[in-house]
């Protein structure tokens, strides 16, 4: 096992400012992607009796492991949000009006908590690599 998996509490002061701007994109961007999922299916454009808004709970699990730096997290979250990207594509091209509107902003979202995620992963295994 690598030495290089999560940053302990006294590492996180010395992250650099690309980790931390990858950090808030992949937090923003999940918390985002939660508040869209749920106005869309609530609120927005709700499909049936508002039951899909179940799928915007899976998107609260990574929330913390976010905030705390995980890199297992963010491994995790860059593989799960294929999934939303994948529905979005769907809809947005089965739907019209807001709906698709909807979609291509949960397309554009995944993109960005998948570019977010990868990079954050790259920048602190290139980090952990460079220290040794």
């Amino acid at each position: 096992m690598s030495s290089a998996l999560p940053l302990t509490p006294t590492d996180r002061s010395v992250a650099s400012p690309e980790e931390q701007l990858s950090r808030w994109l992949a937090l923003l961007g999940v918390a985002g992607l939660f508040v869209l999922c749920l106005a869309w299916e609530l609120w927005l454009a709700p499909t049936g009796r508002g039951t899909l808004a179940i799928k915007a709970l899976p998107l609260l699990f990574p929330l913390v492991g976010l905030w705390r730096y995980r890199l297992y997290t963010f491994r995790w979250v860059s593989l799960m949000i294929w999934l939303y990207c994948g529905e979005g594509l769907v809809r947005a091209t089965s739907e019209h009006g807001i709906g698709a509107w909807l979609a291509w902003g949960e397309v554009a979202l995944s993109v960005l908590v998948f570019i977010a995620c990868s990079l954050q992963v790259r920048q602190r295994l290139r980090a952990a690599k460079a220290a040794q």
